[in-house]
């Protein structure tokens, strides 16, 4: 078995051996390529396992993809990094188990460290399996139901809610433009977030809003008619109002975006898909219990290919001084490094000081975002602390401004 890098030509043995790993098949794109999830495909940084096939014409056959993507993630203190989007990996039936996985993985790592990426971030399809090539669940989300009897959202104390514009109502196939703008500036203020290159939006590859799937777009305008938010809806046949993301930054704008769904007429439920860890929706019904978190999951997983320049990339809350040994068992490899932060920024140097905190490489992706407390994974048993005290000064210095949260998909 050998891994190649892929080629446009390669597109359709691509899509083929990546559907026929989940035992699905590929849907039929429209006359520009576009329509169907694995439109934005960059076949430039994709990954085909080949392994001999006597029964074939060339004496080979494709049994495994792995492939990124080019995004910018969004750090704590709005510093934004590039970061590659690991996706549409998969091994066929026949031949799994024996090392595929393993072998692309480490080829796509190794050829991203060579190509000067620092950062790499995934959705897992399975817990179990990313953390053993050093991912770390970094972000988290919710799924919210609100039944539309329970619905009613309580005035903040003191009186009125605050003005905060207007919301009307648009179909997708009418506001492309504007919700590619609201969210780019969304993302770009919101620790997690990951870009959404615009050619995603252009071929409608992904899941809606992305996609051109028909849906319902409630447009949040503030008092000059700006757009600053915007929530994706679809009602199914359960009668159940289905919120598929809220792109805002403001706090009143989600609120004001929230009414207005909780408002619809013949509607039994209302299901927010995404809600940010921590979120004040629930704070604000007038029956505290109206509103059930039944789904919370991890989002985005990262993993840390240059711990220094990772490291520096990102703002801190606190100051301090944290020695950090960590270990990267898949790589082979294992490096002590002293954080060092003064007014936001860091310096991250080798040195021969006694640890502060030993952990794995997934460990400090998970941590890296602000999304994990680092005493958490402490009381795990996953982080090592060699001082009292460390742990606490760890979850200080790795905070972030609010808890991050990426809603794309790929």
């Amino acid at each position: 078995m050998r891994i190649r890098p892929t080629t446009e030509e390669d597109r359709e043995v691509f899509v083929d051996t990546l559907h026929a790993a989940f035992g699905r098949f590929p849907e039929t794109p429209d006359e520009e390529g576009g329509g169907v999830w694995w439109a934005a495909l960059e076949l430039d940084r994709c990954l085909l396992a080949v392994a001999e096939d006597a029964g074939s014409k060339d004496g080979s056959r494709a049994v495994g993809t792995a492939g990124t993507y080019a995004f910018e993630l969004t750090l704590p203190g709005g510093a934004v990094a590039s970061a590659a989007g690991v996706s549409a990996v998969g091994v066929v039936p026949s031949h799994r188990r024996r090392g595929v996985l393993t072998a692309m993985m480490r080829q796509q790592l190794e050829d991203l460290r060579a190509d000067g990426e620092f950062l790499s971030v995934l959705l897992a399809s399975e817990a179990p399996i990313y953390g053993r090539y050093g991912y770390g669940p970094a972000t988290y989300t919710e799924r919210l139901t609100v039944p539309r009897h329970g619905a009613a959202l309580a005035l903040p104390r003191g009186g009125e809610a605050r003005d905060t514009g207007s919301v009307e109502l648009l179909r997708r196939s009418d506001c492309g433009e504007l919700l590619e703008e609201v969210y780019d500036r969304y993302r770009r203020a919101t620790p997690g977030a990951l870009s959404r290159p615009p050619r995603w939006w252009a071929l409608g590859a992904g899941q809606p809003p992305v996609s051109r799937a028909p849906r319902y777009v409630a447009v949040h305008r503030d008092a000059e008619g700006t757009a600053d938010g915007y929530a994706v809806y679809t009602i199914g046949d359960d009668q159940t109002l289905k919120v598929e993301e809220t792109v805002t930054t403001d706090d009143a704008v989600f609120t004001a975006l929230a009414r207005f769904v909780l408002d619809h007429d013949l509607v039994e439920r209302v299901v927010f898909r995404h809600v940010p860890p921590g979120h004040p929706l629930r704070w604000q019904f007038a029956d505290f219990r109206a509103g059930t978190v039944n789904d919370v999951t991890d989002w985005l997983w990262v993993r840390i290919l240059d711990v220094p320049r990772a490291l520096t990339a990102r703002r801190y809350p606190a100051d301090g001084e944290l020695v950090l040994d960590v270990v990267d068992p898949f790589l082979g490899e294992r490096g002590r490094h002293l954080l060092t932060v003064r007014d936001g920024g860091a310096d991250c140097v080798p040195t021969d000081r006694e640890p502060d905190l030993s952990l794995d490489v997934r460990d400090l992706g998970s941590v890296y975002l602000g999304g994990t407390a680092p005493s958490t994974l402490v009381r795990a048993g996953h982080v090592t602390a060699h001082r009292p005290g460390a742990a606490a000064l760890a979850d200080a210095v790795f905070g972030a401004e609010r808890p991050p949260h990426c809603l794309h998909w790929f």
